[in-house]
């Protein structure tokens, strides 16, 4: 290497060594800079890393529920990434001494703005830890209803029976009154409601109700289907049948099954379905003379 070299080398160090500014006294440079900006970029590819290893280990685990695992795999992300942006601060000289003025600067842009995305990521959190829901399940939030795909920071994604996906706030999942269809288990009881006419064999449509459940692939036979005589309504004999199933992201056509086939059963068994029936009694009313008009 000649001198020139040397020298152009050494005047590029240099370069990379001036100082741009200073927090709290710590003198921040264009290679401390760079150096934090390579320590971050590689955490976060490390972080990735891990989270899937952590999947691969976890993915034969039986006695560990899918929710668990994925929450698992998140705080090992987040873990790594909150580590590495302790070495990227120290990296460029702020201490944690130093971070109770980044702090006050956060609080002040919280304060004018950033309280959703905060609330939100603190949700998200909780729902990690707590897990009302968890990737997978059927759950209704705000009129929303479909399948768990994601839990973000700051959002889930959800994909709905149209296969249309909505990002909803996770701070909503906290705050509103969400319903989880698969939070105690995989299977879910359903009720299909009919009415039969008046002078109709109740025992012969409990008959007819209870086959129909127990011919369809999709009804569970463990809790078994069930029969219920509801009451006597204005124009019918009122019965309920209840039915598990396991496969619920399909039970309305499971439902429609059903209903087709307890229409194709009545007509063949001459049982009657009937409408709405109003009965209307005039009586007659004493002559009352309308004085005329002058």
């Amino acid at each position: 290497m000649n001198g020139k070299s040397f020298e152009l080398l050494k005047e590029s160090w240099n370069v990379l060594r001036y100082t741009l500014f200073e927090v709290s006294g710590h003198k921040i440079s264009f290679l401390s800079l760079l150096s934090a900006v390579g320590i971050f970029y590689l955490t976060s590819l490390l972080s990735r890393w891990a989270e899937r290893g952590i999947g691969r280990l976890l993915a034969d685990r039986k006695d560990i529920d899918s929710g668990t695992k994925d929450s698992i795999k998140r705080f090992t992300r987040y873990t790594i990434l909150i580590i590495g942006g302790f070495i990227t601060l120290d990296t460029v000289g702020i201490k944690m001494s130093s971070l109770a003025a980044v702090g006050a600067v956060l609080m002040v842009g919280i304060g004018f703005g950033l309280q959703n995305i905060t609330q939100n990521f603190i949700s998200g959190l909780i729902i990690l830890l707590e897990r009302p829901i968890k990737v997978g399940d059927l759950v209704e939030v705000k009129g929303v209803s479909g399948k768990v795909v994601n839990i973000g920071a700051r959002s889930t994604l959800i994909n709905t029976r149209d296969d249309v996906s909505i990002i909803v706030p996770n701070s909503q999942f906290i705050s509103e009154q969400v319903v989880n269809e698969t939070l105690s288990g995989e299977q879910i009881r359903y009720h299909v409601s009919i009415g039969v006419a008046y002078g109709t064999d109740p025992r012969l449509v409990e008959r007819i109700l209870d086959g129909i459940a127990h011919k369809h692939s999709k009804v569970l036979k463990s809790p078994g289907p069930k029969v219920y005589f509801k009451g006597f309504g204005g124009s019918s004999l009122d019965f309920s049948l209840t039915v598990w199933i396991s496969d619920i992201w399909n039970f309305e056509s499971i439902l429609s099954d059903i209903r087709f086939m307890i229409c194709d059963a009545f007509k063949e068994e001459g049982v009657e379905i009937p409408f709405l029936q109003v009965d209307l009694h005039v009586k007659d009313k004493p002559n009352i003379e309308i004085p005329a008009l002058s």
